[in-house]
């Protein structure tokens, strides 16, 4: 089966030759795969190293003015001429069995299936990354764990970008990544592929490592934006059940994120103090060794940026509240507990904005 890798970069040489790197030690022969790079503007020296690149892959080096990520992909799949397309983020470095991984999956699930695999974290020793990016790690761990024991199966919000195969027959039906998106492109474009009768699917031997970095404030913006789009995806994009969902679970969340929530939606002051005071926490937490208190600060942070978001698409605390009122569960319906919300992985500081896709659901 002809396979494409997609691999979308910006401004983030080193560990794009580490996944170039880790591309070239994969178990499977060099020649059935190629790989199609796609420099997004890169300003430094991805090009030039483009350019002038050796190596055993079978490589196509695509370069175009600063679009963002969306475009990118979209610029890479116009490229590849494989039956499969693997899409590989460029701080994602794939182990060498990941190719064979994911074909095999390919085989044995059939041609409707989107396979995904996961994107671990590597060593401390070999890369250290800030307590916001670790705790959003453990997230990740947390649902891929879950996949794994059959706690729930992987839907279109699983689809992680960063180390995910598919058809690429289904790619050009569905029309590709919608480019106005700058985050949560990836998830939007899965609604479109599970309404054409996709399905998806764990593969946890596909493993790829991610050396993830990321400022605060960046991190911080990333769940802002997945409750705007959120929003737009219910209004816009006739995801009906999202929202619904959402306001629902809000009422099994813990009590502190309730009650941040009922304190500092549309209060700029008060979210700018809350928030610092959260980040202080997470930090402490994190360097005394008391990761408790470190997963619930960066937990707090995450959710009561995403319900802001949801606030300001939709116009303010009140029509926000006013929705969790009219989605009260019933006494039957179990709910969760701390109620993290777990993010995927994301490009970080690339593509400015980055992007990280829309949690699939609650984690404790």
């Amino acid at each position: 089966m002809n396979l494409s890798v997609i691999l979308p970069t910006y401004n983030r040489l080193g560990q794009l030759k580490q996944v170039l790197a880790g591309l070239e030690a994969q178990t499977e022969p060099l020649d059935s795969f190629e790989v199609i790079v796609v420099s997004d503007g890169s300003p430094d020296g991805t090009d030039d190293y483009l350019r002038a690149l050796e190596t055993p892959l079978r490589v196509t080096a695509v370069f175009q003015p600063n679009q963002g990520v969306a475009a990118t992909r979209n610029h890479g799949l116009a490229k590849a001429t494989g039956d499969l397309v693997l899409f590989i983020d460029d701080d994602v470095v794939p182990a060498p069995e990941l190719i064979a991984r994911h074909r095999a999956a390919h085989v044995r699930l059939g041609p409707k299936a989107i396979v995904m695999g996961p994107m671990l974290s590597p060593a401390p020793e070999q890369f250290a990354m800030a307590p916001w990016v670790q705790w959003e790690q453990a997230m990740l761990m947390k649902q891929y764990n879950d996949m794994i024991a059959g706690n729930w199966q992987p839907t279109a919000r699983q689809f992680y970008t960063g180390n995910t195969s598919l058809r690429r027959a289904h790619l050009l039906a569905s029309g590709g990544f919608d480019a106005s998106f700058r985050r949560a492109e990836d998830v939007e474009l899965a609604y479109r592929l599970a309404d054409l009768g996709l399905t998806f699917h764990f593969e946890p031997e596909a493993i790829g490592y991610h050396y993830a970095q990321r400022s605060f404030a960046s991190w911080s913006a990333i769940p802002y934006a997945y409750g705007r789009n959120d929003v737009i995806f219910t209004r816009d994009k006739g995801q009906n059940w999202l929202l619904t969902t959402i306001f629902t679970e809000f009422h099994g969340r813990h009590s502190l994120i309730r009650n941040l929530a009922q304190l500092c939606l549309d209060r700029a002051a008060l979210s700018k103090i809350a928030l610092h005071s959260l980040k202080l926490a997470g930090s402490l937490g994190h360097k005394i060794g008391n990761e408790t208190i470190s997963r619930m600060a960066y937990s707090a942070i995450f959710n009561l940026r995403h319900y802001q978001g949801i606030a300001d698409e939709l116009g303010g605390r009140n029509q926000f509240f006013q929705a969790v009122a009219a989605n009260t569960p019933s006494l039957a319906l179990p709910l969760s507990g701390v109620g993290d919300l777990a993010p995927s992985p994301s490009q970080g500081e690339g593509w400015g904005e980055g992007k990280l896709s829309t949690p699939k659901e609650t984690t404790h």
